[in-house]
This record gives C-alpha cells, structure tokens and sequence, in this order.
C-alpha cells in the first residue's frame, strides 16, 4: 500500500512539475511581444510582398526569440482587413504592420480602438497617436532606371505599366521619365494603367501594347514579374521591381530598382521595444540604403551610361539634391517646379500631374 502511494506521489509530482513547466513556457510565450505583418498578396508574387516578406525575415534573423512575428497574406484592401487587424490586436500582438496602400482607412480605425498597440502603415499619409507611415522613396530608383533606359533606347520610346493612379504611381512615372530625358531629351514614356497591384494577365496585355507601340525599355509599378517576362520574350529591355527579377528574364534585364525594407523594419521594431518610437512618417530612399539600382546588365548598358548612373545615385546618397528639383515644366510646357526649387515631401505626397515627355493623361 505504501509502495503504491508511494509511486501515486510521484506520478503527481511529475504531472504537477510537467504542467508547471508548460504554465511557464506558456507565460515566457505571452512576454514575448508580438508583430504582425499583414500582406496584400504572398511572397510568391517575387515583388511589393516578396520584398516585405524579406524584410521581415531580416527583423526576425535580428531579434530572434525575442519576439514573435505573425504573417498573414492574400488580405485585400477592403472591410476583410479590418477584421484581419482587429483580430490580431485582440490577439496582443505589440506591433502591427499593414503593408499596402489601400489597408490605411481600415487599420486607423482599429488602432484608436487600441491604444496600447502600435500601428505601421506603409505608403500612407495619416496619422494617430499610435499610428505612424512609412515608406521608402522608390522614384529615386525610378530615375536612376530612366537614366540607363535614356542611354539603351532605340526608338526614344519607355514604356509604363501602371497599377493604381495615386501619387505614389505618378511620382515613379515622372522620376522615369526625368531620368531619361536629362540624358536623352527625345524621350518619351507611354503609360498603360491596370488598375490593379497584382495582375499578371494584364501586366503582360499591357506590356505588349507598350511594345507594340514602340516602347523597347520598359519600367513597371506593379508586383509579379510579368512585365519583364514579357519583355524577354518579344527582346526588348526591362527592368525589375521591388526585388532582383533578373532570373524572369536574363537578357532583357537592365537592373531591378530594388526596396530594402529590412532597413526599416529592425529599426522600427526596436523603437518601439525600447519605448523611443514616434508617430512621424519615415520616408527613407538610397541614403539610408533603403532603395538601389541593383545587377545592372553591364552587356547591355554602355560604360558611360553607367558612369552617369554612378554619379547621380552619389549625388541623392548625399542628400543635397533629389530627383524633383527644378527646372522642371508639366505637358503642356508650363514649369511646375523653378530653378533651385525642390518639392517637398507633402508636394510629392500629392504629386497629380505628369512631367514634359509623358504621354497621355491620368486617369480621371
């Protein structure tokens, strides 16, 4: 009898020990703080998620165990992504990071329910006690591609494919188009609008039609790789974007105007773990290293074209001058931005009509 209370003892102690040892694995899981990233598509799209995605994966690689991250995808720009950010802050999540344009309006309105947790919106422009903007200035890319694009164009004609028309999209299709001109003045860049983030069938339409019409180097604001595949197969150039596309289509590819949002993210995280985060936007580009030209094809592109590309990516490195520094005139011949002027971050975040050289007009 006393054998087996003996053994009975035992048995409970290992029991109460084993689920004292879960309560506190379980507590040590509820310390850790959470982030959570929300994607309009999956990283599969090799481009604005991918990029993200990466991202991510270097915040992670940084802090380890110290935090828990959480990754939803495929969420859309709509009423479903409020419940996806409410759900996650009803889950405790710390930091909460919606990462298109079109989640803003909806994961505000969760926040102010919220307070206590802090949320990051990237592309966006509003702003609350504990919900900040970022972004990264892509358009520096843009140029830097329109430069390279000024040099290898035969036909003096770019093309464009375009996803949504915000201010966001403009500025990349003005930035192209002033790069190209200020080494090639005959150029003029066509612009085809989807209407849409992530749409391989119509990137490709679009990109066709833009090589039907003359376009041999092509630049795109949209997320899969459809447009230089399509510029592989019909041989004109490319370039990528978000991430390295080059292996869609190695011959066609001039170089890939690339986002590090790794940058970010790290930095941001530990902000607010230390206590030290603000609600000011972050708009970081290539001083900060957060956007480049990278893998420029080097058969492709002249030496002199890329000793110009080399100069004006120093030039914005050092901050004294940015892509939208004037003189610069509109379509119709008018200038919008004079002599030693610079547009400002709120002008550019507002930014609704298209340089000299851009053909066609914005969507209304």
């Amino acid at each position: 009898m006393k054998k087996r209370t003996m053994l009975g003892t035992l048995a409970l102690t290992a029991a109460t020990l084993a689920t004292a040892g879960a309560l506190t694995q379980t507590a040590q899981a509820a310390d850790v703080p959470g982030v959570a990233f929300v994607y309009l598509g999956n990283p599969g799209d090799a481009g604005w998620t991918f990029a993200h995605d990466q991202g991510s994966k270097e915040a992670e690689a940084k802090f380890g165990n110290k935090i828990k991250i959480t990754r939803v995808e495929n969420v859309p720009e709509s009423a479903d992504s409020e419940r996806v950010f409410r759900d996650l802050a009803n889950k405790g999540n710390k930091i909460i990071i919606g990462s298109s344009f079109g989640f803003q309006d909806f994961e505000l309105k969760v926040a102010k329910d919220f307070p206590d947790t802090v949320f990051l919106h990237a592309t966006g422009y509003k702003k609350a006690a504990n919900f900040g903007t970022y972004d990264v200035r892509m358009y520096q890319g843009a140029y830097l591609a329109g430069v390279a694009a000024g040099y290898v164009t035969k036909t003096n004609t770019l093309g464009f494919v375009a996803s949504v028309p915000i201010p966001e999209v403009v500025r990349n299709i003005n930035a192209y188009t002033l790069g190209a001109r200020s080494v090639n003045p005959k150029v003029h860049t066509k612009v085809i609008w989807i209407n849409s983030w992530f749409d391989p069938g119509k990137e490709k339409q679009a990109a066709e039609t833009l090589i039907g019409q003359g376009a041999d180097v092509l630049l795109q604001n949209t997320d899969s790789s459809a447009t230089l595949a399509t510029a592989a197969e019909k041989h004109v150039h490319a370039f990528g974007w978000d991430s390295d596309m080059k292996k869609f289509g190695p011959e066609a590819h001039l170089g890939s105007v690339v986002a590090h949002w790794g940058v970010y993210y790290p930095a941001a995280i530990q902000q607010v773990l230390d206590g030290k985060w603000k609600n000011d936007p972050v708009w970081w580009g290539i001083p900060q290293k957060a956007v480049n030209l990278e893998d420029m094809n080097t058969s492709a592109i002249p030496a002199n074209a890329m000793k110009d590309v080399d100069a004006k990516r120093t030039e914005l490195a050092g901050g004294k001058w940015d892509v939208f520094t004037g003189p610069i005139k509109d379509q119709t011949g008018a200038v919008k931005v004079p002599a030693g002027k610079t547009l400002t971050d709120p002008e550019l975040q507002r930014l609704n009509w298209y340089v000299e050289g851009v053909d066609g007009s914005l969507p209304k």
